[in-house]
Formats: structure tokens, C-alpha cells, sequence
């Protein structure tokens, strides 16, 4: 009788468009912090999560993104990933973001109002 290998979970989740990394940080004094526009999407990631009940990935982890813009301006796909993966971890999709060995990112079509769709996978040992 041979072994069956344990299935890995997955999570997926359809989220709104992140602020770039430009937008994420605002400089108050000496101290940086996240901006009012990176802690209202922070905000509706994590209720998106405590929505679907979200229960956190443990393992070693891979995510895949497709990031559809609201609209054609030119933008750099990674600079979106910081606010996107720290909500992730922020609303409980794992525990931290040091579990991610392989990130997969991609543009896709213009929407209304932007969007993100993420898939996060445990990986397979």
C-alpha cells in the first residue's frame, strides 16, 4: 500500500486594486507610515477575508496575481505587491509573508475600478 500525498490547500480571493508603492508609505516627521489610502485598502482586504473566513496557510507558500488596472496608465507591476501582500498577511491568508518562495504576477484587462485576483498555494514538499 504506497502513501497518497496530502493535498495542499489553496486559497483564492478577488480584491481590489492596490495602492503602488508610491501611494503605500507617507513620511510624518521622522517616521513612516502607511498612508490613509494603504489603510483603507488594508481595511477592505481584511473584511474580504473575515468574509470568506479565512483560516491561515502555515507551509512554505507560492502566490499568483493578476493585477487588472482601472484604467491604461503606464505602472510597474511591482510596485503593487508590497500593500497586496502585506493586507494578505495583515487580514490572515498566513502567517507572515517570509512563507512566500515564489511569486507569479501578471497584468491583466483594464476594469472599472481595478482589481486584483490572487491565488495562494501551499507548496508541495
Amino acid at each position: 500500500m504506497s502513501a497518497k500525498p496530502c493535498p495542499s490547500r489553496s486559497l483564492r480571493f478577488v480584491l481590489p486594486h492596490p495602492p503602488s508603492v508610491n501611494h503605500y508609505w507617507r513620511r510624518v516627521g521622522q517616521r513612516t507610515l502607511i498612508s490613509r489610502e494603504g489603510r483603507r485598502f488594508r481595511r477592505e482586504v481584511c473584511a474580504i477575508l473575515a468574509g470568506e473566513k479565512t483560516e491561515p496557510l502555515t507551509g512554505r507558500l507560492e502566490v499568483v496575481i493578476e493585477i487588472c488596472p482601472p484604467d491604461r496608465r503606464r505602472r510597474d507591476l511591482d510596485n503593487v505587491q508590497k500593500a497586496l501582500l502585506d493586507a494578505l498577511e495583515h487580514g490572515g491568508a498566513y502567517e507572515d509573508d517570509s512563507q512566500i518562495d515564489r511569486i507569479v504576477i501578471e497584468r491583466g484587462e483594464v476594469v472599472p475600478s481595478g482589481r486584483s485576483s490572487v491565488e495562494i498555494r501551499e507548496r508541495r514538499a
